[in-house]
């Protein structure tokens, strides 16, 4: 009988229970911005006096569950918007809807042209706004997608950009953009649509690793241009908008700390950069001075082995307005200290006899530790005298130093007796010490005149500065052996110290005018306008032979570090007589004429633009070359049309056709000759521009306005390409070289596809890109003629385009759930041409890779957030090949001779981040 009973209040228990879960209701919605409806992520959503509480998801959703019957206030809170308050009466287990609808706070006005008041410049719903009313092709990563992400520098975020991978230094962090298979040299870098000077030593393109991504209020990828674009863009131009005073007071500051798996494993090696001498001999004490042992510190070749301290990254941000919100100020500074560095392994090869493929002939084992110093300071100023004028005034001051210790042990796979099974080679070793000091400095000053209500100016006066220093590097060669498996170092080999240093000047004017009309009752919109620019650039090198006092100095016995070791000058006044000291200037003028019209569903832009380009160059120190002076003329009439019809208030079909140029840089068109550590590199006075006529076709679909499909297509027809390759010395055959050079036409083709979809709780972002290119130029082949003689022809080869993958993607997860935000984001980059080979089938191909990055973080009330960030999860190397194996290299390490041989591996391990971040707005 008890157990009937137990089961009857059992059963009865559980019925009041369902009972009464019956009657709890759900309370759910959307978070909207009420002028164009789009979801506001993370909302704070509450019913007053209660616990129930949510936070709007990734797509603007929230949900209140187990409601019990009553009458609530429900109140919705998001920054910088007006709160909402809502009675909501619940009266049984019903599910009850309340979409929000914010409206932006008052107080907010007009920030810039291309968004809108009360738009926050930095948010994932500006720039899917932007990305679909652009006047052009256009991709954009929001600041809050920056910030989120595992990224730290600007070349890390670019490669979640569809139709672009990185190409990355030697710690295995992204450097420069690879836009739609097209190298870094067909692209330009902006700064709030400012073009930036380069502080690389020898090209135009700017090395993205020096930007901080902190700094950022979004990046943009412009991939095709408009008349009123500088048109020396074949890939894309990048743009980086940096952030701008908010319309109320607004404070950030973060810190964070960490290391790399890399440095657990063995140590990192260094020496006191910062007492390095900036000045050579020569510089120093005038070209009359000969220099001594004396003159050259023990510091560079000073060098300690040891656990580096953790990696330390700071920054902050402050903006406000103020005289009645007229004046806008802020001001952004970021610091990062970081160890990184990578283990490497490294072939020298030649090409012997009518053999297939290449010989190796040394196995390089390479460490190198790094310690880079990245600072950026940046501030905008904004003055609105009044509603029909406004001034800017933008200063960046960015820095990276980058001190770099190459060790390496060479194996000599050829010559003295190299034996694996007995363990007996002849060994090399060499230290090179390197500190690189690169930095940018701009100073924008723009306004911007409503004149009348057609006629509008907006002008621009541009200060830019880059420069670049490595001073003295050191080079400490050994010669070595190894004896049954044991390697010793010996006696010392001829070493250097090199002073470089170079810097780019620009000053520019940019105007543009803007007319609105009618024509036939259509709106037009007229632009005219153009631009001048001096460039002044200059490059000084200084390089010093030195030769051991002791030659038969032994390792371990007359010495045991290398600061001990007495030197002997082989060149006291260095060798400036190089033709890397030179100056080079270059006047560009531009002019152009741009029309838009606006037929009902339909967006024309159209126009010309005129560029006039003067480069030339001086070399300083002319040792017998027939033009040590000398440089080119240009002037090219650019088109484009820019068609994009709105099929919906949801769709968009875009179409355009652009003219472009690509000019060579300053230091490929001086005829110098240098003998690198692997090769010889001589200029092409006579390098021409590249001219391409671009075609691009997208459709857009915006289902949400933060929710997107894209799928599009691009053709570029190139006219005189520019790609570096090995060469064959027209006099002397028997010599080749690596120089930059025209060949014929070349044709890149491709379709890209982007998809962003959020759902309340997890978002993806994806993209995938196949481009396709074929360039045919001449290249070397070894045969036996008629007589049995060894000959070298010259046959015809077609292969991609330098850099170009035909395949890239990027996949990105996302959560955001009470308070946390995590994703992983993965890239792959399909395999591509790393260097052209001057020999057929020998070109060097880097292996298709997958870097796996994750990111998470957990906000706490309104201001303090803590997060995580990890990168190369997968450790994934950097595998460089020929698609080819030769018998010749049976039995040599690392090589499993199926199919391929293996020139290069670099290991860069994973690296962690954890730290702290406030803000109060």
């Amino acid at each position: 009988m008890r157990t009937m009973n137990r089961i009857f209040y059992f059963f009865l228990l559980c019925g009041v229970l369902f009972s009464l879960a019956g009657q709890a209701a759900v309370i759910q919605g959307k978070t909207l911005e009420q002028t164009t409806s789009e979801p506001l992520v993370g909302a704070t959503v509450h019913l007053e006096n209660t616990t129930f509480h949510a936070v709007s998801g990734l797509d603007g959703s929230y949900s209140l569950r187990n409601v019990p019957a009553g009458t609530y206030t429900l109140r919705v809170h998001f920054l910088s918007y007006r709160p909402i308050v809502r009675q909501v009466i619940i009266s049984g287990g019903e599910t009850v809807t309340v979409d929000a609808l914010l409206e932006p706070d008052t107080r907010q006005t007009l920030q810039e042209v291309t968004v809108r008041a009360g738009r926050d410049g930095g948010s994932e719903q500006t720039s899917r706004h932007l990305e679909r009313h652009a006047d052009q092709v256009l991709n954009s990563v929001s600041g809050k997608a920056i910030q989120l992400s595992p990224d730290l520098t600007v070349a890390n975020v670019i490669q979640r950009v569809s139709g672009i991978s990185v190409e990355r230094n030697s710690n295995g962090d992204g450097q420069y953009a690879i836009v739609r298979g097209m190298d870094k040299r067909y692209n330009y870098t902006l700064v709030n649509g400012v073009k930036i000077p380069s502080p690389d030593n020898k090209y135009r393109y700017v090395p993205l690793d020096i930007f901080p991504s902190e700094l950022l209020e979004r990046l943009e990828v412009y991939k095709t241009l408009t008349p009123s674009m500088e048109g020396d863009a074949i890939g894309g131009a990048v743009n980086l908008v940096m952030k701008e005073a908010a319309e109320r007071p607004m404070f950030s500051a973060q810190v964070s700390t960490g290391y790399s798996e890399l440095f657990m494993e063995r140590p990192f090696m260094g020496y006191s950069w910062n007492s390095v001498a900036a000045k050579s001999p020569y510089e120093r004490n005038g070209n009359q001075y000969n220099a001594t042992s004396g003159d050259f510190s023990k510091t560079t070749a000073t060098y300690k082995r040891q656990s580096p301290p953790p990696n330390l990254l700071g920054g902050f941000s402050w903006g406000n307005r103020f005289w009645d919100r007229k004046l806008g100020v802020v001001v952004a500074g970021s610091y990062q200290n970081t160890y990184r560095g990578s283990n490497s392994l490294f072939f020298d090869s030649e090409t012997v006899d009518t053999l297939r493929g290449v010989t190796l002939t040394k196995l390089n084992q390479r460490q190198y530790s790094e310690q880079q110093r990245r600072m950026g300071l940046h501030t905008n100023i904004d003055f609105r005298l009044n509603p029909r004028h406004k001034f800017q005034w933008y200063n960046a001051w960015i820095n990276l130093v980058n001190s770099q210790i190459r060790d390496v042990q060479t194996t000599q796979l050829t010559i003295g007796g190299y034996d694996p099974a007995l363990g007996n080679a002849t060994l090399e070793y060499s230290t090179r010490s390197r500190v690189t000091r690169q930095q940018i400095f701009n100073s924008t000053l723009q306004g911007r005149h409503q004149l009348s209500d057609p006629f509008s100016v907006h002008w621009a006066a541009v200060y830019s500065i880059a420069t670049n220093k490595a001073p003295d590097q050191t080079l400490i060669p050994l010669a070595g052996e190894r004896r049954h498996f044991v390697d010793t170092p010996t006696t010392i080999q001829d070493g250097y110290r090199r002073w470089e240093h170079n810097t780019d000047t620009d000053l520019a004017g940019y105007l543009h005018l803007t007319y609105l009309s009618t024509l036939g009752g259509m709106p037009v919109e007229w632009k005219a306008g153009g631009l001048y620019r001096d460039k002044q650039r200059n490059n000084f090198y200084n390089n010093y032979q030195l030769r051991p006092a002791n030659l038969q100095a032994r390792y371990g016995v007359d010495f045991t570090s290398y600061d001990q070791i007495d030197w002997t000058v082989q060149n006291p006044r260095g060798s400036v007589a190089t033709a890397l000291n030179f100056d080079a200037s270059e006047k560009t003028s531009a002019g152009y004429l741009q029309g838009k019209l606006l037929p009902e569903r339909w967006e024309i832009i159209g126009g010309v633009r005129l560029e006039h380009n003067v480069q030339g160059y001086k070399m300083k120190f002319p040792i017998g070359e027939d033009r040590p002076d000398g440089g080119q003329t240009t002037t090219d009439v650019l088109p484009s049309l820019n068609l994009k019809y709105k099929a919906s208030t949801r769709t968009n079909l875009r179409a355009s056709y652009f003219r472009s140029v690509n000019r060579p840089g300053f230091f490929e068109i001086v005829p110098y000759r240098i003998v690198q550590e692997e090769y010889q590199e001589r200029g092409n006075p006579d390098l021409r521009r590249a001219i391409a006529d671009n075609v691009d076709v997208r459709y857009e679909f915006f289902p949400s306005l933060t929710n997107q499909f894209m799928a599009g297509a691009f053709y570029k027809n190139i006219q005189d390409p520019i790609e570096y390759t090995l060469q064959r010395d027209a006099v002397r055959g028997q010599d080749t070289y690596y120089s930059p050079g025209n060949f014929g036409n070349a044709r890149n083709l491709g379709i890209e596809l982007d998809f962003i979809q959020y759902f309340r709780r997890f978002g993806i972002k994806a993209n995938y890109t196949f481009t396709d290119s074929r360039i045919t130029t001449a290249k070397s082949k070894r045969i036996r003629n008629t007589a049995g003689d060894l000959e070298t022809i010259t046959v015809s080869q077609t292969r991609p385009l330098y850099g170009q993958s035909a395949h890239i993607a990027n996949l990105t997860i996302l959560y955001k759930h009470n308070g946390w935000d995590g994703q992983v984001a993965a890239s792959y980059t399909g395999d591509r041409i790393n260097t052209v080979s001057q020999f057929v089938d020998n070109d060097l191909w880097q292996k298709g890779f997958v870097q796996m990055d994750a990111a998470v973080e957990k906000t706490f009330g309104n201001s303090l957030v803590l997060f995580a960030k990890a990168s190369n999860l997968l450790n994934t190397p950097m595998e460089v090949y020929i698609k080819n194996a030769s018998s010749k290299n049976e039995g040599i390490p690392y090589q499993d001779l199926s199919g391929k041989t293996v020139m290069r591996k670099d290991f860069y391990q994973r690296t962690y981040l954890l730290g702290i971040r406030y803000k109060l707005q």
